[in-house]
């Protein structure tokens, strides 16, 4: 029986969990392409740390954290990432200090780490379940447009695929874990050079909050072709 309260469980709680399950990514070990994504969305956004975040019944597992190494899980009543996953929507705090929707223990834990700005994105599975979220978070207030909130969405879906691409090629052992290993070894050089083509414009123009339109715009058409080369793969999980 789930410890979690029941006003942060959405409908289809149970349901949910079943697809988390299913995806058998839960207590995984890190991994450089998904570690290499969060790395990606911090530089672009310009903050310190960003997550994904797997919510399950009682605790929010991290398959990647930049910015705070170490951490591989806390309850699911403490983190921000579970409100992402009871509204099935983008959640945005601008100044969490000032937040009247956090949990005693989601505020106590924000404040002890020094956050202020929250931002998470679902992890949809291809049956409609949110399994978890991706979320970038500053020490210091900020602001955040829906252009911005967008290209969140557009990372929350590339990882939400790749979770579904892993799942498939590590079902069949015989050939897809080679398979897997080719496809997060190419991916990986892909969001490298993501990450040094942000770093490059932040050199030449410097950093900017929010991020210029035509830097978001640039990086919606390499996630959309990053996203692409997914596409030959099953999304539903076996």
């Amino acid at each position: 029986m789930t410890m979690t309260p029941s006003f942060l469980l959405p409908a289809n709680e149970l349901r949910r969990l079943h697809t988390l399950q299913n995806y058998d990514i839960l207590h995984s070990l890190p991994e450089t392409l998904f570690t290499e994504v969060v790395e990606l969305a911090a530089t672009l956004f310009n903050v310190p740390i960003s997550l994904i975040a797997l919510v399950a019944a009682d605790e929010v597992q991290y398959k990647a954290a930049h910015g705070l190494p170490g951490l591989r899980s806390q309850p699911r009543v403490e983190a921000i990432c579970a409100l992402a996953v009871k509204e099935e929507q983008a959640v945005v705090f601008t100044d969490l200090a000032h937040s009247h929707a956090l949990t005693m223990e989601a505020e106590a834990a924000a404040h002890a780490k020094g956050l202020r700005f929250y931002a998470g994105a679902p992890l949809r599975a291809a049956d409609g379940h949110c399994i978890g979220t991706f979320c970038i978070i500053d020490r210091q207030p900020r602001s955040f447009s829906a252009a911005e909130q967008q290209l969140l969405e557009q990372h929350a879906q590339l990882v939400a695929r790749l979770i579904a691409v892993r799942q498939q090629c590590l079902a069949h052992p015989a050939q897809g874990e080679t398979h897997w290993h080719k496809v997060r070894t190419e991916l990986a050089w892909d969001v490298q050079a993501l990450i040094a083509l942000v770093r490059y414009l932040a050199t030449y123009s410097g950093t900017h909050i929010p991020v210029p339109t035509d830097v978001l715009a640039l990086m919606s058409r390499r996630l959309q072709e990053l996203h692409g080369k997914l596409a030959d793969v099953p999304a539903e999980p076996l």
